[in-house]
């Protein structure tokens, strides 16, 4: 009987044994399974220079852009969708150097010269859709943002000015997308903090419900869409700041038509950490981020931000 009694002892060990290893597959299984799933496809862009390195075509639908800038200087990327039968090269002969015309008349002391010159744009300007993109994004910084994209031919820009005064467009930041009627699959993000922003509120949230440190997903809702005193409409950027930055000096710097604006190097104390560009009336989009403690502001790119709501600033605490 004890040796009856011993075996049965030794059987029931080995039992649990084998059950605990089978235990721990199915929760390896499961967590490999968990982990499979939350991959998540993106677009990678990487800037080196004054360049967008990246796939030339991608899928309609949700689709997440990591911007990498491993730059030098601060840039963002902007997605312009064209009219029918028009492309990059009718933007490079017929936009783009009315801009930078229109900037060196600026740079001269000439605004009404400048402003003439904007008249040369070519009609066909007027239907480019502004469909989002990266805010602008420090060196050595990833901005990541995702938008809904509909099927089309779009032009990625990048249009902050070099200590000359010269778009980076005009210097190569330019280059083509094509996004086909075959649709990503992925769907739309969750979020941890919503914003608003339009033309006669600005930027707008729940401040109860500021966002915690670490990685966090900001939605975005452009309520509405107008063209500001300086040719573009609002958008979001994500700024982190030091405790002696002036924000006047960052509203200033945030206009291009500024003879100072947007121009390198951006402003000291300051890291763009990303955001949504120009988006038409009732899109929404969203852009991720690792929140460290400091200094927070969500700015857009048009002049007159602080009388406009277009400037907000917020704590991280740890």
């Amino acid at each position: 009987m004890k040796k009856l009694h011993h075996l049965t002892s030794v059987k029931i060990i080995v039992g649990l044994i084998l059950l605990f290893f089978i235990f721990q597959a199915c929760k390896t299984e499961k967590k490999d399974a968990i982990k499979e799933t939350d991959k998540e496809e993106v677009v990678e862009i990487i800037t080196n220079a004054m360049d967008f390195q990246s796939i030339d075509t991608i899928s309609s639908g949700w689709n997440t852009f990591k911007y990498i800038n491993k730059s030098e200087e601060t840039h963002f990327f902007l997605l312009e969708k064209y009219p029918v039968n028009k492309s990059i090269n009718d933007g490079r002969v017929e936009v783009f150097p009315v801009f930078q015309n229109g900037m060196d008349l600026i740079n001269e002391g000439k605004p009404e010269e400048a402003l003439k010159e904007f008249g040369n744009l070519p009609e066909w300007y007027s239907e480019i859709v502004f469909s989002g993109g990266s805010g602008l994004v420090s060196p050595g910084e990833t901005g990541i943002t995702t938008l809904n994209m509909k099927p089309g031919y779009y032009v990625m820009e990048c249009y902050v000015k070099m200590e000359n005064g010269k778009f980076h467009s005009v210097m190569g930041m330019s280059k083509p997308i094509i996004v086909t009627n075959s649709e990503s699959g992925n769907s739309e993000p969750s979020e941890n903090f919503s914003i608003s922003i339009s033309s006669d509120q600005g930027i707008t949230y729940d401040a109860t419900k500021l966002p915690l440190k670490g990685v966090r997903s900001f939605e975005v809702t452009f309520i509405d869409q107008i063209t500001h005193e300086n040719f573009v409409g609002h958008d979001i950027n994500l700024v982190r700041y030091d405790d002696n930055v002036d924000l006047k000096d960052l509203e200033s710097w945030m206009n291009w038509a500024d003879p100072k604006g947007l121009i390198a190097p951006a402003p000291q104390g300051i890291t763009f950490l990303g955001g949504v560009n120009d988006m038409p009336a009732g899109s929404t989009a969203y852009f991720r981020v690792n929140l460290k403690p400091g200094n927070y502001a969500l700015i857009s790119e048009v002049p007159n931000t602080i009388s406009k709501n277009m400037l907000k600033t917020f704590k991280i605490t740890e």
